[in-house]
């Protein structure tokens, strides 16, 4: 048995003595799924690590990685980059090309990997700016870029593994492993260093989490492998021996999911969300006895509590609709898919127990890019799944609540510190422990609850604080609102920008007849959907006190989207972008 990873690259080690894969990772291209073993892993491995030595890459180099898809030539770079000490900078694919010239030029990185023509015009068009870059390299195949494969071959002629053995033994656990600029909502990226014990202790802290069959598994990965997140999963199932297949796209998830029929994937919110709108929406086009006993299966469904709390009786209706209704859900979704991991934003209570009720778990977890990320995650087993909760704390992680309830936590996951940044290290790691800027408590049983975040708290003219995400959670229910914002910091109450759900509101339009123009400025001045979406937020108002509820709104004629600056890469909102934008229509909220 080998030992316990310390390092990052003692995944791959572990999994290869332990239980090796014929397809540990599996990437499709031109349309035909190609699998790598884990033994080629570890070869391809060794060849990168030792091409970027011949390239005069030594221990502390840095290297930025930036790819548009997850694939399996990420995995392999990554590990290369690990095992000779050298350091990984992943970028997002959806930043501009300023940003990229601001965290390569500040993270001093000399090679650059990207996966695609338009990544590769990005850098071209800041690099003369590019103090420190020697190279660019791609996956694809591009004009006037070196590929690679090129570096492989250098590799191949001038591995030796006596050398690249020794090296490996050098790097320590408590070394730096990754520099990771965090997308945020506002302001300049911040450089968090994780170490690879930051990230180690991480992986196997969160394994206990995972109910998955070691070696008969199957995960599939589309969420963006250069978030912590994504890239912790990556090593958690690279050490539980858990086959990894990466989705072509977010547009081809579908697709792909029946294909590979998946026992896992992570997801944000958001896209959950959507899967249960295009599921809830089938219903619609239902009728009769169908159509009944198809919402009389949601609604049982979003009453669940997992052990069997709500007695025999509703097991019993339970059991009927997972064999006639919620059995196809699980069909259109691979037919073996049992978990779902959800991260990053606020998951609404609703979804996770429809899903879960349906057979497929999801369990939502907490976490930050500063704390590797996860700090509490729910699991199913031995009574450690609790809805509108983000788990129990993980082994090895201490977590306590302050006087004005921010979150704080220590562990070995807490990071090193901010790139170049001793002022902002020092205000979130003053003390002994780490500042998340979240707002929350813990139950008497030991779970979380997130309630918001410290700093989008804000005051009306009248002294009452508003949780701004609290209330967009609860009015996102509503199929008709796709994003919701909430506004009123000064102002004598909330309002709300609201993007409507066009996709579903359209489909509404014609099921009841209702004459409307198609285009999304005339569908937001229609007087039927402003009554409507009126109405939806008056039905959740009733959840809040009378200081909280939206009392006024306009909707917004654009759908916001990672490419126009006003979701993060992990969807959540920019909430100055979006204020920015939107400047006109908040000042109507409040003329």
């Amino acid at each position: 048995m080998n030992p316990i990873p310390t390092r990052i690259f003692d995944f791959l080690s572990y999994q290869l003595i332990n239980s090796p894969l014929e397809n540990s990772l599996n990437t499709k291209y031109n349309g035909n799924w190609e699998s790598t073993s884990t033994s080629k892993y570890a070869n391809l491995a060794d060849q990168v690590s030792a091409g970027l030595l011949k390239l005069g890459i030594k221990s502390m180099d840095k290297i930025a990685m930036i790819s548009s898809n997850n694939r399996t030539e990420w995995s392999l770079i990554d590990m290369g980059i690990a095992q000779i000490g050298a350091i990984n900078i992943p970028l997002y694919p959806t930043i501009s090309s300023n940003d990229y010239e601001y965290i390569l030029n500040h993270s001093e990185s000399k090679f650059c990997f990207v996966s695609d023509k338009e990544i590769y015009k990005k850098i071209i068009a800041v690099k003369k700016n590019l103090k420190y870059l020697i190279e660019i390299y791609s996956f694809d195949n591009i004009s006037g870029c070196k590929h690679w494969e090129e570096l492989l071959e250098v590799g191949k002629r001038n591995l030796d593994e006596k050398k690249l053995n020794k090296l490996k033994q050098n790097v320590d656990s408590k070394s730096l492993a990754s520099i990771i600029y965090t997308s945020g909502t506002t302001g300049t990226p911040k450089g968090v260093m994780l170490s690879h014990q930051n990230i180690v202790s991480n992986v196997i802290s969160s394994s206990i989490k995972l109910p998955l069959e070691k070696g008969r598994s199957k995960a599939l990965s589309f969420l963006p492998v250069c978030h912590i997140y994504e890239r912790m999963i990556l090593y958690l199932y690279l050490y539980n021996s858990i086959e990894v297949y990466f989705a072509e796209s977010l547009d081809t998830i579908s697709e792909n999911i029946n294909e590979v029929k998946p026992n896992a994937m992570t997801s944000v919110p958001r896209l959950l969300e959507k899967i249960f709108d295009k599921i809830y929406s089938k219903g619609e086009e239902l009728s009769g006895l169908k159509r009944r006993l198809f919402y009389w299966s949601i609604n049982l469904g979003l009453k669940y509590e997992p052990y069997g709390k709500n007695g025999i009786c509703y097991e019993f209706k339970l059991k009927v609709a997972r064999k006639l209704v919620f059995s196809k859900w699980i069909k259109a979704l691979g037919g073996n898919l049992t978990h779902i991991s959800s991260g990053s934003a606020p998951l609404q209570p609703r979804l996770a127990r429809v899903f879960t009720a349906a057979g497929i778990t999801i369990s939502e977890g907490y976490g930050l890019t500063e704390t590797s990320p996860a700090v509490s995650v729910n699991h199913y087993e031995d009574g450690n799944l609790k809805f509108e909760t983000v788990g129990k704390v993980i082994d090895g992680v201490t977590v306590k609540i302050a006087e004005d309830g921010e979150i704080l936590c220590k562990g070995p996951n807490v990071m090193m510190g901010y790139y170049k940044d001793k002022g902002k290290t020092e205000e979130v790691m003053s003390g002994e422990y780490f500042h998340t800027d979240d707002i929350g408590e813990i139950d008497s049983e030991g779970f979380l609850k997130i309630t918001d975040r410290k700093k989008q708290l804000f005051k009306t003219s009248g002294g009452k604080y508003i949780a701004p995400q609290v209330i967009e959670n609860e009015l996102k229910q509503s199929l008709f609102i796709e994003q919701v914002m909430v506004v009123g910091e000064g102002e004598k109450m909330p309002g709300a920008l609201v993007q409507p759900n066009f996709e579903h509101i359209k489909l509404w339009f014609d099921q009841n007849k209702i004459d409307f123009e198609n285009n999304l400025k005339d569908i937001c001045n229609n007087k039927v959907l402003i009554e409507k979406i009126e109405n939806e937020i008056e039905s959740h108002n009733h959840k809040f006190g009378d200081w909280e509820q939206v009392k006024k709104f306009e909707l917004t004629p654009n759908i916001w989207t990672i490419e126009s600056g006003l979701l993060t890469p992990t969807m959540k909102l920019k909430r100055k972008a979006i204020k920015s934008k939107y400047l006109d229509l908040i000042k109507k909220i409040y003329s």
